[in-house]
């Protein structure tokens, strides 16, 4: 009987100090130092309103007022660090090439139109702008404005010439970097531990399982964005307000992507997302304008 109640109290204590911290987690860690925040999150600078990662698609972004830029990062041939997200260059130019075979002046430019890639049976038409920009050439040109990048594909030097270059444009406090890869994301932080890195998908699931367990209030954790795809995409599981809350509490910014239409702005804001990213950052910006959501909040 005695050891029964002893198994009863502990459970007890666990579950209470889990659900208290689970509401303030601050008790027991840090919170994160936040340099920015991003509510308006421009998918790839906006690609329904302009061609995908150009830098036209940046500053029309940019002009808007968006938080910040999200863009792909790849290393060509001479090992120039440019912007553009598929590996191979059919879809984006006609050209069937690997973007690491050719220097960066061989890189065609992109096609006149190209596909929506999170809208269906969506296509957007480019103006004179079809260049792959240079990854310093987005620095240069927007020294204030947040940068999230993908890093595409599992390269040493491409990781080490992104840290470079964030380093050489000061900008480690307005930059994320990782990848879905578990790998990709070690293996930047390792590169440069000042740079905030993303939960990769195997951390995402981690984190999951944590806070399903009551255990996540416990944990540390290293990562200060938590990025999701939206449940249709994914699962249910993963869109919890006390999740999305707890995070937010510990200075974790969680962003949902890729959202194109107001009902699931609307969804992911009252969920407690702290930002959504958006082919369509003029559409987003009208939500936000009209229903009172800022950088405040």
């Amino acid at each position: 009987m005695c050891a029964a109640v002893y198994v009863l109290s502990t459970v007890t204590g666990y579950v209470l100090t889990s659900a208290l911290l689970l509401k303030c987690p601050t008790l027991l860690h840090r919170r994160k130092r936040e340099t920015f925040l991003g509510r308006h999150i421009s998918h790839r600078g906006g690609a329904g309103e302009n061609l995908e990662n150009t830098m036209a698609a940046f500053k029309h972004a940019v002009d808007l007022g968006t938080d910040m830029l999200e863009l792909d990062c790849h290393l060509t041939k001479d090992e120039q660090v440019v912007v553009s997200h598929d590996t191979n260059l059919h879809r984006a130019t006609g050209i069937d090439a690997q973007i690491s075979d050719m220097t960066y002046a061989e890189l065609p430019p992109y096609l006149c139109k190209l596909g929506v890639s999170f809208q269906r049976e969506c296509f957007c038409e480019g103006g004179e702008d079809k260049r792959i920009p240079l990854l310093g050439d987005v620095f240069d040109a927007f020294p204030n404005t947040p940068v999230n990048i993908d890093i595409k594909v599992n390269d040493d030097t491409l990781i080490k010439k992104v840290s470079e270059l964030v380093i050489k444009y000061d900008r480690e406090h307005l930059t994320v970097w990782g990848n879905a890869s578990n790998q990709i994301v070690k293996k930047c932080y390792r590169e440069n531990p000042r740079i905030p890195v993303l939960f990769s998908l195997t951390r995402v699931l981690q984190l999951l399982g944590l806070f399903y367990t009551g255990l996540l209030p416990f944990i540390p954790l290293k990562e200060q964005f938590f990025e999701i795809p939206m449940p249709s995409i994914i699962t249910k599981l993963l869109m919890r307000k006390a999740l999305f809350d707890h995070l937010t509490a510990r200075g974790i910014q969680v962003y949902i992507w890729v959202l194109n239409d107001e009902e699931d702005f609307q969804r992911a804001f009252a969920l407690g997302a702290t930002g959504v990213m958006t082919d369509f950052p003029t559409r987003l910006k009208d939500f936000m304008d009209r229903n009172g959501i800022s950088k405040l909040q």
